[in-house]
């Protein structure tokens, strides 16, 4: 076991490293994230509609797959092979993106990618709980969500340098893409996993484990349901963006400036949750939410994006880290990466919904209307959340 010493430590090397392998992975991703659907549009001459499809079906694969991935390593009180394949996954479907000829192409790729996303994240969520003490699990949430996001800003001027390369030619950079990929697998080879002291036992089903959930958990599942089914991917904000008539590097050092606010204010306030606790940091990211896509759905000047971007920023800061280590705290001992798989299930089942409906009414009825609807969930989510939802410090 991890002893105590480097449990009652926020950094230990556990910690760091898995910091360290987001953080090269969020390079790969987050240098494509804001292309994509420009290169779906523009290249391939998808629909904003396929755009949303394409974004809820993957990540409705994750979602789906965070549940069963994180039930199994309950199962077999093993995290570390779960990490490793998921990685390696995600990192080899960068490229097959770049070779697509349609966006069915990108949907199958995309769906690879989400599909690593889905088998690693539950059970590294589990280790990153493990390896601290729980007085400490908001500000190493909070670490690791720093470092994942400060890859997110480095991978969008590693985008920008490779266009002035390629003269705006998307498609070397899903290539290039697999590089910072495969760094990030091999530095899960360096993790020591502890010995875990529970027994093998047989795999079960996830959801026949709800009942051993407290009320106070499913509440909370419940809240972040309802806002999950309408909010939909980033993409929709990068759209916006280069609706208004913004520039491709305008709109990658716009999302590259929202991510690198993500990641500084990540560890502070997760560490702030540890403090003040999970529900009232929520409930104030929440509120910026609603602030952000009301905005988005007004906006017309680049100032205006910019001030957008920048809070968005502060609220995945408030939300993201917080979020996951909220349910782990409501969640019985035994079943940690079960309840962030519960969560990142029912996240990501109703981003379909979210997502789909999003493309939707951008083709159809206009695409303020988007983000709109994306501020009333929010809206529902905080009235739930604040009325039902247990405090947790």
């Amino acid at each position: 076991m991890m002893n105590t010493e480097e449990k009652n430590e926020v950094l230990n090397p556990t910690v760091v490293k898995l910091g360290v392998v987001s953080f090269f992975a969020d390079i790969a991703s987050e240098m494509l994230y804001p292309i994509t659907p420009i290169f779906l549009t523009t290249i391939l001459g998808a629909s904003v509609t396929s755009v949303g499809i394409i974004e809820g079906v993957a990540e409705s694969i994750a979602s789906l797959l965070k549940t069963y991935s994180g039930a199994w390593s309950d199962s077999l009180s093993k995290r570390k092979p779960f990490i490793l394949i998921g990685y390696l996954l995600a990192a080899l479907s960068k490229p097959l993106i770049g070779a697509s000829t349609s966006w069915l192409g990108v949907l199958s790729a995309r769906a690879l990618d989400r599909t690593g996303k889905g088998i690693r994240s539950a059970p590294r969520d589990a280790l990153l709980a493990e390896s601290v003490s729980p007085e400490l699990r908001g500000a190493a949430f909070g670490w690791h969500r720093g470092m994942d996001t400060l890859g997110a800003a480095v991978g969008p001027l590693f985008a920008l340098y490779l266009l002035s390369t390629y003269a705006d030619n998307l498609r070397p950079l899903f290539y290039w893409a697999v590089v910072p990929g495969l760094l990030a697998v091999l530095v899960i080879f360096l993790i020591k996993e502890p010995p875990h002291t529970e027994s093998r036992k047989k795999i079960e089903n996830p959801f026949k484990l709800w009942p051993q959930f407290d009320p106070a958990f499913k509440k909370y599942i419940f809240s972040w349901g309802l806002f999950s089914l309408t909010n939909s991917s980033d993409v929709f904000l990068l759209l916006k963006a280069k609706q208004t008539g913004q520039s491709m590097s305008a709109v990658i050092i716009m999302y590259c400036a929202y991510n690198l606010l993500y990641a500084i204010s990540s560890p502070y306030l997760g560490k702030l949750s540890d403090v003040i606790g999970r529900k009232k940091l929520m409930l104030s990211g929440l509120l910026i939410f609603i602030l952000v896509y009301l905005g988005f759905g007004f906006a017309t000047e680049a100032w205006q994006l910019w001030v957008l971007f920048l809070l968005y920023g502060l609220y995945m800061g408030a939300t993201e880290g917080v979020g996951k280590a909220f349910a782990i705290d409501l969640a019985p001992k035994n079943l940690k990466a079960t309840g962030v798989g519960i969560l990142g299930t029912v996240t990501g089942l109703c981003t379909i919904v979210a997502s789909t409906a999003a493309g939707f009414l951008w083709d159809h009825v206009g695409s303020s209307w988007t983000f709109f609807y994306g501020a009333s969930g929010a809206l529902l989510c905080a009235c739930f959340l604040l009325f039902n939802a247990k405090r947790a410090s």
